[in-house]
């Protein structure tokens, strides 16, 4: 069996682009390095049901924060109306991220407790 979840540590490269150029947004795909740490991991089922409620977490954040996070700058004029989908698009792709990744550690450590 592959775990296939160890390709996603290729994203990291990006950030490489970050210094070509001069663009520091491209910095934050360093933390998809972290993801070549569970190419030791033997994908059972234990670990498959775990990446589903990690991804789920995922999906839902993001299906309640794009509304709210575009409502915010648009109300708040916070950017300029032509920004504003970007703006959001963007936070909501780190956060989906970071709750992914922040469940799958819970889960993974919590073990067959939950």
């Amino acid at each position: 069996m592959k775990n296939n979840l160890r390709h996603l540590g290729w994203l990291g490269l990006l950030g490489i682009l970050g210094f070509f150029i001069d663009n520091k947004g491209f910095y934050g795909f360093f933390g998809f390095f972290a993801f070549f740490a569970y190419s030791r991991v033997i994908p059972d089922e234990l670990f498959k049901k775990n990446i589903s409620k990690a991804g789920l977490n995922a999906f839902l954040t993001g299906i309640v924060f794009y509304p709210i996070t575009t409502l915010f700058a648009t109300i708040t004029n916070f950017f300029p109306f032509e920004t504003v989908y970007a703006f959001a698009y963007g936070i909501n792709f780190g956060l989906q991220v970071l709750v992914f990744s922040f469940s799958l550690v819970v889960y993974e450590a919590k073990g067959d407790q939950i």
